[in-house]
């Protein structure tokens, strides 16, 4: 009876010496991978597609939300929960592989590479507490760690795996040459959770807003961000790629604002705001638009199909630091 497993697949180098050191033993390997508004597939998709590597993609938003919102373990330097959010990912990985029948979980983390989430004692909490704490196997550093269930049943061959340790590339790189593997991602974290300017807007979001939804948090990915009071926020677009991704992700009941004679940027109050808001968002449209310092700029403010017009000069760069989140 053949072996199969499931493999934890991010695309990275790691994970796919884990998956490449497993195929070796004569072990059938398919991946999963996860997606939330905070990181993507789009590496594991084409790192799989390059090793021919079956992949199952997930969407884990629900879940990984609740972990976000309370983790057992904390947050890294930012809004990262990585010891819960790894807990997740094999809890799930758990379901499947009980549902298509493999033998084991694998990862490709490396012992000690991250110091919060990949020491001995942090990758025994995580397997403890996603429910399958003797059928994970980390190929690259499994002679360092307890020997689990496959190993000691012989469905994988503990001298075959490596001891790899420490935050160092070399041994990887070497491992990569040795499987013909030349072209992989550059490290990198990849999630917006370990970015300082994104936690800062998402911790604003958990405090002030209780029924956000998916939408909201898409939305901290673009523009400049400006909480004016408890209720209400305006969102300034930077760029000509900003503009485009927050007018697609507009609503009907949001109030659009764009300078009338002047190029400008796309701004946005979430959810309407009141007569107060829109002109203190015009003030903000007009800072960052073309129009001549100290002159009256119109702005067009859009909601619901109805659009009037605000004559306004600028905010103050001061009162728009003030403001900014």
């Amino acid at each position: 009876m053949s072996v199969k497993s499931l493999a934890l697949f991010s695309g990275g180098l790691d994970s796919i010496l884990s998956v490449l050191v497993i195929r070796a033993q004569g072990i059938a390997v398919h991946g999963i991978t996860f997606e939330t508004p905070f990181f993507n597939a789009r590496r594991a998709r084409a790192s799989a597609r390059a090793i021919g590597l079956p992949l199952t993609v997930m969407d884990i938003t629900a879940e990984h939300l609740e972990v976000l919102k309370n983790p057992r373990y904390g947050y890294g330097r930012n809004m990262n929960p990585c010891i819960d959010c790894h807990t997740l990912m094999l809890k799930v990985a758990g379901r499947m592989m009980k549902e298509t029948g493999a033998d084991f979980l694998q990862t490709g983390e490396v012992l000690g590479q991250r110091p919060m989430s990949q020491g001995k004692q942090s990758l025994h909490v995580v397997a403890k507490n996603s429910g399958y704490p003797d059928i994970i196997v980390r190929p690259l550093s499994a002679r360092l760690l307890p020997e689990t269930k496959p190993e000691r049943e012989g469905k994988v061959d503990r001298s075959r795996l490596l001891a790899i340790q420490g935050r160092g590339r070399k041994e990887q790189i070497e491992l990569a040459g040795r499987f013909g593997v030349y072209d992989y991602p550059a490290p990198a974290g990849g999630c917006l959770l370990t970015d300082p300017m994104f936690s800062k807007r998402l911790r604003d979001l958990f405090r002030h807003e209780k029924d956000f939804r998916i939408r909201d948090i898409e939305l901290l990915k673009y523009g400049r961000h400006f909480r004016l009071n408890e209720e209400v926020k305006v969102i300034v677009g930077r760029r000509h790629p900003d503009n485009e991704a927050i007018q697609r992700l507009a609503e009907d009941h949001d109030a659009i604002l764009r300078a009338a004679h002047f190029p400008g940027p796309f701004t946005l109050i979430p959810y309407g705001g009141d007569e107060q808001t829109r002109r203190a968002a015009a003030a903000l449209c007009a800072l960052y638009s073309d129009a001549p310092p100290d002159a009256e700029v119109a702005v067009s403010c859009t909601t619901e199909g109805i659009t009037l017009l605000i004559k306004t000069a600028a905010v103050s760069r001061e009162d728009a630091e003030r403001w900014i989140i």
